[in-house]
């Protein structure tokens, strides 16, 4: 079980981890290649007894930890380190410099989290029996991040190095209690596939609908349509969600356009649902708009699978929560959230988990707190430390005792 100094042990590195979070808010980086916050992580921890490894296709980092106990177990740790391509309007002294990009999902907290996880597992390093890889992953936000570092062997897989024997990830929630853990086994976060429908008419003059097709109405019937197919042809206890997030048609007031295009993101928790999803926008998008003489072309971009837990490394988590930080900072979360996350690419291949850490301000109303992906998104940093020691405890855990 995690030694009972491992909290203490990271409160005592609050202005460590707070100090490369902020540094990293700054400058946020996007997609694939964050070199500037690969190169934060690697000066922060320079001076510890770690191997490096980068692969070819992002600026992804492992920092691989030997145990000083003898051969054993293999568990990875990860944070992600990209932002979002939004504006920042919080008005803090440690505010992005960097015009439309955000530290907005609190990857900035996981990277600097994992980085106080790894200081507090190499100082117990004599005692570790087995190894731990630290992921340090950009990428996240819709890039695929995950499955380049597995794809790169970054994480095992390759001959002499096997895959870890368990995985896990923490994310912070900003509208959630201060310090509470939360997790579930079996699906956590949903799959998330982007889809555009283009529909073909033929443009006019807009005072002569009649000589025209016009396509904006039907899109208009499709978007209702989808919602309709959602509520009546899936089952609510198997739920998947089709949002139409934009549309585009026309370029002024008095003409007709020849297409209008909607574009949205399909969320399911199943396979079986989501190869169902799936067919079932192309098939209504198709046949309205041949009701009505036109055509469309619906196409599906597969995006991040499902988030599946496995139920070994969830309890796992909640008795290391337990034992860290007393039984009220756990919670089991009785539905998933249709919100997506690649670290699903990790777990499809090891057993593991994902949790939530609360990071609103102690005594708050969580509730009236901004959410993720917000422009005034912003997170208690005293909370920090916390997840720090629960990654950490996870780890040494791990290694001592498996999924027992």
């Amino acid at each position: 079980m995690p030694d009972e100094t491992l909290f203490a042990d990271a409160r005592a590195l609050t202005a460590e981890i707070t100090a490369l979070r902020r540094a990293i808010h700054a400058e946020p980086e996007l997609g694939l290649h964050t070199p500037r916050t690969r190169d934060k992580v690697r000066a922060a921890l320079a001076d510890l007894p770690l191997e490096w490894s980068e692969g070819p296709s992002t600026t992804g980092l492992v920092a691989t930890l030997k145990g000083g106990a003898g051969e054993g177990r293999c568990v990875l740790l990860r944070g992600d380190m990209d932002a979002l391509p939004m504006p920042e309007e919080t008005g803090l002294d440690f505010a992005s410099t960097v015009p439309g990009t955000m530290h907005a999902c609190g990857h900035d907290a996981h990277t600097a989290m994992l980085a106080g996880a790894v200081r507090l597992l190499c100082e117990r390093r004599d005692s570790l029996k087995g190894e731990v890889r630290f992921m340090f992953q950009p990428g996240e936000e819709g890039h695929h991040g995950a499955r380049h570092m597995l794809n790169d062997g970054l994480l095992g897989g390759t001959a002499g190095r096997p895959l870890p024997d368990a995985a896990f990830a923490l994310h912070v929630m900003p509208n959630a209690r201060h310090g509470l853990v939360t997790g579930r086994a079996g699906p956590l976060m949903a799959a998330a596939d982007p889809f555009e429908i283009v529909v073909r008419g033929r443009g006019g003059h807009a005072s002569m609908p009649h000589f025209a097709l016009d396509p904006v109405p039907v899109a208009a019937e499709i978007v209702l349509a989808l919602q309709s197919a959602v509520t009546r042809q899936f089952d609510a206890h198997d739920p998947v969600v089709c949002t139409i997030a934009r549309i585009d048609a026309g370029t002024t007031h008095n003409v007709i356009a020849d297409t209008a295009t909607l574009r949205g993101t399909l969320r399911s928790l199943s396979p079986r649902h989501r190869a169902r999803l799936h067919d079932t926008v192309r098939q209504v998008a198709s046949g309205i708009a041949e009701a009505h003489g036109m055509t469309a072309l619906a196409e599906v971009t597969p995006g991040f699978p499902v988030t599946i837990c496995d139920a070994r490394a969830v309890e796992l988590g909640a008795r290391t929560t337990r034992a860290l930080f007393g039984d009220p900072a756990w919670r089991a979360l009785d539905r998933p959230i249709m919100g997506a996350e690649d670290f699903s690419y990790v777990l499809e291949q090891v057993p593991g988990a994902m949790f939530f850490l609360g990071v609103a301000p102690e005594g708050a109303d969580y509730h009236a707190c901004e959410g993720i992906h917000s422009t005034r998104m912003m997170l208690d940093e005293t909370a920090l430390p916390r997840g720090a020691a629960l990654l950490a405890g996870l780890a040494d855990r791990f290694l001592a005792e498996g999924f027992a």
